[in-house]
């Protein structure tokens, strides 16, 4: 089957942005509404085993913060403190910025040149996609994927392979025509359950989970004289991820 679409995470795989970015944006929230809450990296690097921000709060208030006592209803304290943190996350992003990782930005402009189509599937909000996008590469940049699924356009998120399923449903595409990039064990279930092939691209967090179903897993995506690692998987006599290497891994010289 001919590959057509690549489809991108975004946190962790587009850019490193959790933890010097969300892990960042929260505390900044949690210091706002004075609850005295204080994500180091090492806790963060366990609470993303959570999905979604609002998840990520709800899921440390029930194992870190039992006798917290919200000072409005749980659900809208949850929301309004989550918005104060995409508020100081985009304003981060404005501050300082976040580059890509390694090759990102050359695979993007080779898939277009190549006529692929892009995505993005990603659990963090709209509003924190068009910041990342905007300041890594360009407000126009948006224009080049033909579906963001981003935040809560679906119920279940990753490891739920909702996010992907939608991503198909609106590019019109099946599963064997386009592949994913990811950085997360959750992720890589996500692709794999909607069919997709998978790329994992690791980080500091992620590296040590478990990428059971992934066709290839590297350190980055590699650039002309920074070439990438292989953790597992083969690059074919590759330096680094070019569309030629992808649209082998889809099957497509198979046929």
């Amino acid at each position: 089957m001919k590959l057509k679409a690549l489809i991108f995470d975004l946190d962790g795989t587009f850019a490193e942005t959790e933890r010097d970015g969300h892990r960042v944006a929260f505390n900044r929230a949690f210091g706002e509404a004075r609850v005295g809450w204080h994500w180091d990296v090492a806790l963060y690097g366990q609470l993303l085993a959570v999905t979604g921000g609002k998840e990520r709060i709800r899921y440390y208030l029930e194992h870190y913060q039992q006798d917290f006592c919200p000072p409005v209803a749980l659900d809208e304290f949850i929301a309004k403190l989550h918005q104060a943190k995409t508020r100081y996350y985009i304003e981060l992003l404005k501050e300082q910025g976040i580059p890509l990782r390694p090759g990102v930005l050359r695979l993007l402009h080779a898939a277009r040149e190549q006529g692929l189509r892009l995505a993005i599937a990603t659990t963090t909000t709209p509003e924190n996609v068009t910041a990342l996008v905007s300041t890594g590469i360009g407000r126009h940049a948006l224009d080049w994927f033909d579906c963001i699924a981003a935040g809560d356009i679906v119920k279940a998120k990753k490891p739920a392979p909702d996010i992907y399923d939608y991503c198909l449903e609106q590019l019109q595409l099946e599963a064997g025509q386009c592949l994913a990039f990811e950085d997360s064990a959750n992720g890589v279930r996500a692709a794999v359950d909607a069919g997709i092939r998978v790329v994992v691209t690791v980080n500091d967090y992620t590296r040590d989970e478990d990428f059971a179903g992934a066709d290839l897993v590297l350190n980055h995506l590699g650039e002309p004289g920074q070439p990438c690692q292989v953790l597992s998987g083969k690059l074919d006599g590759f330096e680094y991820v070019k569309v030629d290497l992808l649209r082998r891994l889809s099957g497509e010289d198979e046929e």
